[in-house]
């Protein structure tokens, strides 16, 4: 496993992503990941799988200092005390004293966000949060954030793959230092079809899958949480540091058109 440091705190390039798996099968599955050597798990209070993350982590044996756990706040608990009050049910669940980081899951205008910003300033504070940070937010917010109300923003997590860019994302978090987690990063498996992406897959020795994920995490400050539920789809995300994508190729895959947007709910911000 290789790491991105961001704001001096190490983060794995790769880790697992949690939507939508549940119950006995969450848990078995982070227990794989877990023994195979994953040590970065994003879940979400929306997920409904916290305990189930905790209970795997807990089976696990594995030093909680060894380990990157995120979750998110969904966007109709951010409410200052309901957040409080929310994200201690989250660390109860997961039997965490912390989490290492903390995000507003997508933005929501109907909140005052400097309240929902002190209050993940004092779980910070309080040593329950390691880090906060923002999901799904666009340009014109993450500014908001960042720069007019000082917030020490430490991710904004996103959907990004080879299919849709973040050009003007990336620039700013590497001029801020920011971290750009890239969730849905293989498109729901649509970057299995795409012909180039197969025809780097026979170049390497390796599954599309792996030709994208290795081209996001050759990006300056972007790591992956792919979701993977079988052991086999777990190795192979894992299995990408043993080859580098040559600068011709990287670049292609950078010329792809980049306008497919997968995750849009109806409570989506205006995108920029």
């Amino acid at each position: 496993m290789q790491f991105k440091t961001i704001q001096g705190v190490k983060v794995p390039e790769i880790g697992l992503g949690t939507h939508r798996l549940i119950g006995n099968e969450c848990e078995k599955t982070v227990r794989t990941a877990l023994n195979l050597g994953y040590r970065h798990i994003d879940t979400a209070q929306m997920y409904k799988n916290e305990r189930e993350i905790g209970s795997a982590i807990q089976r696990s044996h594995i030093d909680r200092e060894e380990l990157f756990i995120t979750t998110k706040v969904w966007h109709t608990n951010l409410e200052h005390d309901d957040l409080l009050k929310i994200t201690e049910t989250s660390l109860s669940e997961m039997d965490t004293p912390y989490v290492d980081l903390l995000l507003i899951h997508w933005p929501n205008s109907d909140y005052n966000v400097e309240k929902t910003l002190e209050a993940m300033l004092l779980l910070r504070d309080q040593g329950k949060a390691l880090s906060i940070g923002v999901s799904n937010f666009p340009m014109k917010l993450l500014k908001e954030v960042n720069e007019e109300l000082g917030a020490p923003i430490f991710c904004n997590q996103v959907e990004y793959h080879p299919f849709l860019g973040q050009l003007d994302l990336l620039d700013y978090a590497a001029e801020r230092d920011i971290l750009v987690t890239a969730y849905c990063p293989l498109a729901q498996g649509k970057v299995a079809e795409e012909p180039l992406l197969q025809k780097l897959g026979e170049k390497y020795g390796k599954t599309p899958a792996q030709i994208a994920l290795r081209w996001l995490i050759e990006q300056e400050q972007v790591a992956a949480i792919p979701k993977a539920s079988t052991e086999e789809h777990l190795k192979e995300n894992m299995d990408i540091y043993d080859f580098m994508l040559e600068d011709d190729d990287f670049y292609a895959i950078d010329d792809l058109d980049e306008s497919l947007r997968i995750i849009n709910p109806d409570f989506a911000p205006n995108w920029d």
